[in-house]
């Protein structure tokens, strides 16, 4: 079975063009060296379409078996990796190949890239297959919807094995670039089968690589090449758009660098980006301003649920001007009447969440502003998913959010479910604990639907869930999408 399995990774190698048909011999050998196995023979039966998954289960459970590796999902993602490895172009390889195909068009140079990221199982199709996805109407458009299930969850073993681990700091974090071959450990992913590509951003050496997770469709991080913690600045504006200038089918947006409304890493500077149009890069624009200094730059609110100033332009310098006036503005910026703090107690609370794209001829940017003050009432973030919501959405809102898409958390898969099961057989919801949380909503938006049936109540719930995301992002707003929060965004806008 082992010789067997051998030999149709090596083929799915081929098939995938991810390894030569002339290195046949040399993968075996290194995938016989991983298994500590000095003997070969080649079965005779060729293969062809090779379910990869498969395949590596197969792979799996002889290491299992050999004591070679723990039975965990932990264990058998470190060891597939190193699988995996064996089959990889050099890191060299893989750069030229993208700089080559760039010289001719650079949306060929990204698709083979993203491409390789998938066949190399960096990102893993078959998990990724998993997660739920639908779309939701709103009056801001079609806001995405996902439950991300394609991060495997740690089994208690594993988990107390990381504790005994001793700690290390290589690397630093998983963005630094030390990560590109790096085997892994029981508490960081292996990553033997990741690839960087080098790039220049604001004349410095960055990193352009794909998320594992991927939340929507070629889904890329841009991250610093030094470990230095993220700064909405001059130079964020300047990057983002070198990026957009290198890939104008890409767009790039960055986590704004304060807590609470910042997601992601924050000790490391990044941004996400990626070939999709979200939500609010299509609404439109709600009232045009005119900003002194830069009335040659179309500028405008636009019609979304967080308050995002949308400027335009066909020379990026002009946005990148303007850009940094409205962010030295508002980050000393206070309006007491609309609830906004430059800072309490020297601490900072204004800052911006800013998105490039490249519509066309013209460079676009939109501005979302962001502020993460506190109060009793709200500790977690007055620009923060309210309480009420927590039970659907609790986690920060940060950049994929912020343009509209939900990435909720797995355990609403199973909660949902079950929400169904007793909504349809006449159950008490306050009875279970998974599931109790979710009982006064249910109780609210239930009198809405009449006929509710197997075939229809996950649908029902799917939709009340993204009508939840929905005011998830109005609590966001710093400014409400109601005439006196336009006027109080206008006093902003005034002061510019």
């Amino acid at each position: 079975m082992l010789y067997e399995d051998i030999k149709k990774l090596v083929q799915y190698g081929i098939e995938t063009g991810i390894t030569p048909a002339c290195e046949k011999n040399y993968t075996t050998n290194l995938l016989l060296d991983v298994f500590s196995e000095d003997e070969y023979v080649e079965p005779e039966q060729e293969y062809s379409n090779i379910d990869l998954e498969e395949v590596l289960n197969g792979l799996l459970d002889e290491a299992v078996k050999r004591g070679l590796i723990q039975d965990s999902v932990v264990y058998r993602d470190l060891f597939d990796t190193k699988l995996m490895n064996c089959l990889m172009p050099r890191p060299a390889q893989v750069q030229k190949e993208f700089w080559d195909k760039y010289e001719k068009d650079p949306e060929e140079a990204t698709d083979y890239f993203y491409k390789l990221s998938q066949d190399s199982n960096y990102i893993r199709r078959y998990r990724v297959k998993k997660d739920q996805k639908w779309t939701v109407n709103s009056e801001y458009g079609e806001i995405d919807i996902t439950i991300n299930l394609s991060k495997p969850e740690k089994d208690p073993k594993a988990i107390a094995a990381a504790k005994l681990v001793k700690s290390s700091s290589y690397p630093k974090c998983l963005l630094c670039p030390e990560n590109e071959g790096y085997a892994g450990r029981v508490n960081h992913p292996a990553r033997e089968n990741h690839r960087i590509i080098p790039i220049t951003v604001n004349d410095s050496p960055w990193g352009f690589q794909y998320s594992p997770y991927v939340y929507y469709n070629e889904h890329c991080i841009v991250f610093n090449s030094r470990h230095v913690p993220m700064k909405i600045e001059r130079n964020t504006f300047i990057k983002l758009f070198d990026f957009v200038k290198l890939f104008p089918h890409y767009f790039l947006g960055s986590n704004a660098d304060l807590p609470i409304v910042g997601g992601s890493i924050l000790s490391h500077d990044h941004f996400q980006g990626g070939h999709y149009t979200f939500a609010m890069a299509k609404a439109p624009i709600e009232k045009r301003v005119t900003i002194p200094g830069y009335e040659d730059v179309e500028a405008g609110i636009v019609k979304w649920p967080l308050s995002v100033l949308r400027i335009r332009h066909k020379d990026e310098k002009r946005l990148i001007d303007l850009a940094t006036h409205v962010l030295e503005v508002w980050r000393g910026y206070t309006d007491e009447a609309a609830f906004i703090f430059a800072e309490t107690e020297g601490e900072p609370h204004n800052t911006i969440t800013p998105i490039a794209r490249k519509v066309g001829d013209t460079f676009e940017l939109d501005l979302t502003l962001r502020n993460n003050i506190t109060t009793e009432e709200h500790p977690l973030g007055v620009y923060h998913p309210h309480a009420q919501y927590h039970h659907i959405k609790k986690e920060n809102i940060g950049l994929i959010e912020v343009m509209g898409l939900a990435v909720l958390p797995a355990r609403l898969k199973e909660e949902l479910e079950l929400l169904g099961e007793y909504i349809l057989e006449g159950k008490d919801i306050s009875s279970n604990e998974k599931i109790k949380k979710h009982a006064a909503w249910v109780a609210e938006v239930l009198p809405k639907y009449k006929n509710l049936d197997k075939d229809n109540i996950q649908d029902v719930l799917r939709q009340e869930v993204g009508h939840v995301f929905v005011h998830v992002l109005e609590d966001a707003g710093v400014y409400k999408c109601t005439p006196e929060g336009r006027e109080a965004f206008m006093r902003f806008i005034d002061n510019l």
